[in-house]
């Protein structure tokens, strides 16, 4: 499997830092089987550093081997279970389960209303799942120990223009 992680640098040896905001999955090192995406992020990532151009680092991961030697939680789809762990998370109170990798729907930017208005009680859980079903969803999959990152091979780097801030 391919991963790509969006950054202002290129990231040959990921690391896990602490985050500066509240994640869908929580701390950890983010990628996606998705280049557009990541291409995406480093745009995001650009703006907040400043940064004049985007890094898309590729990684190589094998999945089936990670999954015999780790505790990997895959969320298939933006189901129930996934949008309890991903509130738990961003609203700063992870279920207690450690994992080393989870898997599974970005709740990205297109549908970040649609959260808050879940997180503030004015969707139901069943009408966030609701409008989570016309949305596409893109994917991540998000490195929480240091073990995790060890499956990681990184392969390339792909600059990106046209950040300019």
């Amino acid at each position: 499997m391919i991963l790509y992680h969006g950054s202002n640098m290129v990231v040959e040896r990921p690391k896990l830092l602490e985050p500066t905001r509240l994640l869908d999955f929580g701390a950890g090192f983010y990628t996606t089987t998705n280049r557009a995406q990541a291409a995406s992020f480093c745009k995001k990532v650009c703006l907040r550093m400043r940064s004049r151009s985007g890094v898309v680092s590729v990684y190589a991961f094998d999945l089936p081997l990670a999954q015999k030697a780790l505790r990997v939680l895959e969320f298939k789809a933006a189901n129930e279970e996934w949008l309890d762990f991903v509130a738990a998370n961003r609203l700063g109170k992870p279920l207690r389960m450690k994992w080393d990798i989870v898997i599974g729907p970005v709740a990205n930017d297109t549908i970040y209303r649609t959260f808050v208005a879940y997180e503030t009680g004015f969707y139901t859980k069943q009408q966030t799942l609701e409008q989570l079903k016309i949305r596409k969803l893109y994917n991540q999959v998000t490195f929480k120990t240091e073990e995790a990152l060890s499956f990681l091979t990184f392969r390339k780097s792909i600059t990106l223009g046209g950040c300019d801030v």
